[in-house]
This record gives structure tokens, C-alpha cells and sequence, in this order.
């Protein structure tokens, strides 16, 4: 496994899942062109970029620089790294028929190459035998303690903390627990969630 600091912004889930197999970290998805509207999604990559920085892996045909060159404008330079991979013909096995331009995108590259990529960028990577964090992480059953799921009122609680943390509405449970553990410390995680819910309703949602 590769464990990097910076938040990992992809265009589509098939990426994410293709990084997901060696990269011990946070990966974000663009949804391809969607991230043109979604003022919320823009503003969790500033956040991030900002409290981490963020390395930009798009596909290498027109569309993925248009997207690239997209977060190049609203991120500041020095907050990004770039990954590029290089233009290689073919089509990806779940697909009937080879992209547009003809190009393999991220999710078709080999982890070989997305590797070699992923280091020339320049962001410090530390190779793990595991995708274990030295430090302690927030998990489900930290959210389950704080009534953040599997409760009746769960959903209005994670809708607090989203609102708490500045977190895009429409986000996932588990990408809420990985945002989480980019952004702090499962100390910091319990002072919050304490402020919020109160100790005494620990479990009660």
C-alpha cells in the first residue's frame, strides 16, 4: 500500500476504486463534469486542499485536462500536485466500445504505471505493508457511539456534523468517516461530537 498525505481528486468511481487497491489514503471523485455545478463539492476541495493539499490524477484525453484545468482555478498552485498518466490506446474491460479519443482512462491504467505516476508527482509517499493508520482512526463504531447511524434521529445527526465540519449535504456515510480522518484526530472527533450531541446522548440517536 501507498499511504499519501494529499487528498487524491479522481473523475469517476471506477478510479476510485482502481486507487482504492494500493493507496492507503482519501480519494474524491470529480463525477466527471458535475464538479462544474456542484458548489459544494468545490468547496470540500478547497477545504481540503487547504488542511492537506490535493493531488489531481484525471485521465490524460481532453476531457480530464478540461477538468484538471478547472481545479487548477479554484485551488491555489501551491496547494496541488499533479499525476499525469501517459496517452495509451485501448478500451477499459467494462466498456462495449473504446473512449472517444481512444485512450485508456485512469481506471484502466496499469497499477504499475499509475504508480510511477503517482511518485513523480511529488507528493511523499510511504509504503506500508498494510493499510493500517499508525494513529488511531475514526470508525463506524465511533459513529454508531455517537448516534451518527443506526439510530432514529441518525441521519439529522450527521446532518449536524456535515453542517459542523462544512461538508457537502449529499455525502455518503462512508465518505463522511473518510473525510473525517483527513481532516482530524479521533480526539478532535469526540470534542466535537461531544460539543454537539452532549456525553450524556452517546448512543441515544
Amino acid at each position: 500500500m501507498i499511504k499519501i498525505d494529499e487528498a487524491v481528486i479522481v473523475e469517476g468511481k471506477y478510479d476510485k476504486i482502481k486507487l482504492s487497491g494500493f493507496i492507503d489514503g482519501l480519494i474524491i471523485t470529480t463525477d466527471g463534469f458535475r464538479v462544474f455545478k456542484n458548489k459544494e463539492k468545490q468547496s470540500l476541495i478547497r477545504r481540503l486542499a487547504e488542511t492537506r493539499g490535493i493531488l489531481i490524477l484525471t485521465d490524460s484525453d481532453s476531457a480530464g485536462f478540461v477538468i484538471r484545468n478547472f481545479l487548477k482555478g479554484t485551488v491555489p498552485p501551491e496547494k496541488i500536485r499533479h499525476a499525469y498518466i501517459p496517452d495509451i490506446s485501448g478500451k477499459e474491460k467494462r466498456k462495449d466500445k473504446p473512449s472517444k479519443e481512444g485512450k485508456l482512462g485512469v481506471e484502466g491504467i496499469s497499477e504499475e504505471i499509475l504508480r510511477k505516476a503517482i511518485s513523480d508527482s511529488g507528493v511523499k509517499c510511504t509504503y506500508t505493508g498494510n493499510n493500517k493508520r499508525i494513529e488511531r482512526s475514526v470508525t463506524k463504531t465511533d459513529l454508531y457511539f455517537y448516534g451518527l447511524t443506526g439510530g432514529n434521529n441518525s441521519s439529522e445527526r450527521r446532518n449536524l456534523l456535515k453542517k459542523e465540519l462544512g461538508l457537502p449535504e449529499h455525502m455518503t456515510t462512508n465518505s463522511i468517516l473518510d473525510v473525517i480522518n483527513c481532516l482530524m484526530t479521533a480526539g478532535e472527533f469526540e470534542e466535537v461530537c461531544d460539543r454537539l450531541f452532549g456525553k450524556e446522548e452517546k448512543g441515544e440517536g
